[in-house]
């Protein structure tokens, strides 16, 4: 995982601060990504390793969760989904945080690790594994 710590502590102060607007990008479509939360937390594994030969995972990994109402996101994320698939691809969130009174457009690139579906939406947890500024 290669990324700016020093962007993404910005990012997590700013979430919590300003709530800002996500969006998801898959298969040229948009949707938007609600109640995001970025989180530094422990990973279940004892030292660092590489999962079922698919990606690497330290002990410690930044972790997205957030909603997507639009359930026609649903089929799309089939092929995106850590565990089964040997080939997934990353998930490509941008947003827009202000940084020095600049506008600071950044994307966030993850894995999606679990989802979980309700009548209304779904549930999206993700490894963030790189932020760029664009």
């Amino acid at each position: 995982m290669s990324f700016n710590k020093d962007l993404l502590e910005k990012l997590i102060e700013y979430n919590m601060a300003k709530s800002p607007e996500f969006v998801l990008h898959l298969d040229e479509k948009v949707y938007s990504v609600n109640n995001s939360v970025i989180t530094n937390s422990s990973i279940p594994v004892n030292e660092p390793t590489t999962r079922g030969g698919v990606y690497f995972s330290d002990k410690f990994a930044y972790k997205m969760t957030g909603e997507i109402d639009d359930l026609s996101v649903v089929p799309l994320l089939t092929s995106k989904m850590l565990g089964p698939n040997t080939e997934f691809g990353e998930l490509k969130i941008s947003t827009q945080i202000e940084s020095n009174e600049n506008h600071v457009n950044l994307e966030i690139s993850t894995n999606l690790t679990n989802s979980v579906q309700t009548p209304k939406s779904i549930e999206l947890s993700m490894i963030v594994v790189k932020i760029e500024q664009v």
